[in-house]
């Protein structure tokens, strides 16, 4: 008798240990509520694992005149049966930052119904440059214009071993200036742009308008204009801004701009032209250079962006170049609201910003001409973008060689080093002082 219960017993216990385990999984997710696992059991089924309640509506709260609520507020502790006492909200007379409460939007003083689409350092727009040509109303040409290429061919503009001293630039920053096997690229991206700038200042001895410039770094752009029946603005804190105290000469003629009415704007639609950028109604309609009005040096002259890792977003070449566009003419459309207000209308002396964008590797060139602030209708006069693409400096700079089946692929240090793209970069320094 005994070894048949002994048997039974044995064939059972495992469907009494499972049974056993399912009561104490259920037990353990419930009372772990707020857990989204709670106890995992691996040897049951995976439809024990209990689900997040929903969070419980607060109790409506009804005052009923003629009826006190007796609390326990006088005893100060808690005694079931009695209301929970409620305090109005202490306020304090100092500020304490670790006890801010933000105000509703609604309740915001630059609280407006019209909301306000923003781009940003960050905004990642979806077409690009096409979608930034929208924005700005302008017209675009490939390559850079006449005025600025004839600077490079011209030998007044060139110095004393230019190519030997550009390489070595390269080598430094991206070679020498390092105690790691590979510097990283936030290093050698601002590193190789200062060397190469001080390069091209260093022909201040025979340009001496090159003397009536200054960097700013840090500077607070903000400028807001009506597109359509939309309200836009491009603010933030971007680049390097290379400022001057003359602004730079017109690149188009007036025949060139009056051509520009005829331009019909490219669309995207069904995509809105509003995609991807930021949309807030808690603004201030605001355009400011990021400088006194005082400021010796009122001009921007070249915006340069470095595309490096420490940034944000890591922007792709084709929307680097429309973030270039926009800030270019957001420095644009400031200067020119600074100096003739903020009534619409074509420009009789058209404002020009030039931007340089690079990865430390690969040039990115963009001159804008401001020609109109009338930018809400699409007809008109517009504005011109030109833009030189992906421009290599040279194709590697390793420390050590790259191979593949004891076969060298890439060598060490610099090579494909190509001229162009410095002489580029050159001509754009040398714009308005030549």
């Amino acid at each position: 008798m005994f070894k048949e219960t002994a048997k039974r017993f044995k064939a059972t216990a495992p469907l009494l240990l499972q049974s056993a385990l399912f009561r104490q999984a259920r037990i353990s997710t419930i009372r772990v509520g707020n857990s989204v696992h709670g106890h995992r059991y691996f040897n049951v089924s995976c439809i024990l694992n209990a689900k997040v309640l929903p969070r419980k509506k607060p109790r409506v709260k009804v005052d009923i005149p003629g009826l006190e609520r007796i609390t326990y507020a006088d005893r100060m502790h808690f005694v079931p049966g009695l209301a929970k006492p409620f305090f109005p909200v202490w306020e304090r007379d100092w500020n304490d930052p670790s006890h801010f409460y933000s105000s509703k939007l609604e309740e915001m003083p630059l609280h407006k119904e019209k909301q306000c689409f923003i781009f940003s350092q960050s905004t990642n727009p979806l077409e690009g440059v096409r979608q930034a040509l929208w924005l700005t109303k302008s017209n675009l040409t490939k390559g850079l214009p006449d005025q600025v290429l004839s600077l490079v061919n011209n030998k007044a503009n060139q110095m004393e071993n230019l190519d030997d001293r550009v390489q070595n630039a390269i080598r430094h920053a991206c070679l020498w200036d390092t105690t790691e096997e590979e510097p990283s690229r936030e290093k050698y991206c601002g590193t190789l742009v200062r060397n190469l700038l001080h390069l091209c200042g260093s022909l201040q001895a025979t340009h001496p308008g090159l003397g009536r410039r200054i960097f700013a770094e840090k500077y607070s752009l903000a400028a807001t204009w009506s597109r359509g029946d939309e309200l836009f603005q491009v603010r933030g804190k971007n680049g390097l801004l290379l400022n001057s105290m003359d602004p730079l000469p017109v690149v188009a003629g007036k025949e060139e701009i009056q051509n520009t009415a005829d331009h019909i704007l490219e669309t995207f639609y069904p995509i809105s032209p509003t995609i991807d950028l930021q949309r807030v109604h808690v603004y201030k309609e605001l355009s400011h250079t990021g400088f006194k009005d005082d400021y010796p040096y009122p001009h921007a002259h070249t915006l340069f962006i470095l595309r490096a890792g420490d940034t944000l977003v890591n922007l792709p070449p084709e929307q680097l170049r429309a973030k270039m566009i926009m800030f270019a003419f957001g420095n644009a459309l400031t200067r020119a609201q600074t100096l003739h207000g903020t009534k619409a209308g074509v420009l009789e002396e058209p404002i020009v910003v030039q931007s340089v964008a690079t990865d430390g590797q690969m040039f990115q060139f963009v001159v804008f001409q401001l020609n109109t602030t009338d930018l809400q209708p699409d007809e008109g006069v517009k504005n011109m973008v030109w833009i030189d693409e992906d421009q290599l400096l040279y194709d590697s700079a390793i420390v050590c060689p790259v191979l593949k089946r004891k076969v060298v692929h890439i060598p060490a240090g610099l090579s494909g080093y190509k001229s162009e793209t410095f002489q580029k970069l050159m001509a754009l320094y040398l714009h308005g002082a030549v």
